[in-house]
């Protein structure tokens, strides 16, 4: 009788083990010195961190689609928009967050520096 009743109670447990899916984990920060960028709002979706110096062309799942970034950086960074005969910057402060980040629809690349552009 005890056997009967071990090998359901096992399969119970793994049953609600299976069943209880974890929650859904919160967004990791970025490395120290870095700035990532999410293409979801919130800092959802896929992402990419830039860590400065220089320039760096943003990856193409990002190419003009990220909604979100946070910093960690202790400095300013700029993301960048390369327009047709010429380039627009925008400031993105130390430590600063946007969760629905509008701008981030031109960004093109990031860069420790104005890199000449006109402010966007």
């Amino acid at each position: 009788m005890f056997r009967r009743l071990a090998l359901p109670a096992a399969l119970l447990a793994a049953v609600v083990t299976l069943g209880t899916a974890p929650a859904t984990a919160a967004p990791a920060a970025p490395a120290a010195g870095s700035v990532c960028f999410w293409t979801g709002a919130g800092q959802h979706g896929s992402s990419w961190c830039y860590t400065p110096p220089g320039y760096t062309d943003v990856p193409e799942f990002l190419h003009d689609k990220a909604a979100s970034f946070r910093s960690d950086a202790d400095r300013a960074v700029y993301a960048i928009d390369w327009a047709r005969d010429t380039c627009y910057h925008r400031l993105i402060r130390a430590h600063d967050v946007a969760d629905n980040w509008a701008w981030g629809a031109r960004m093109d690349g990031v860069s420790d520096t104005t890199m000449g552009c006109e402010v966007g």
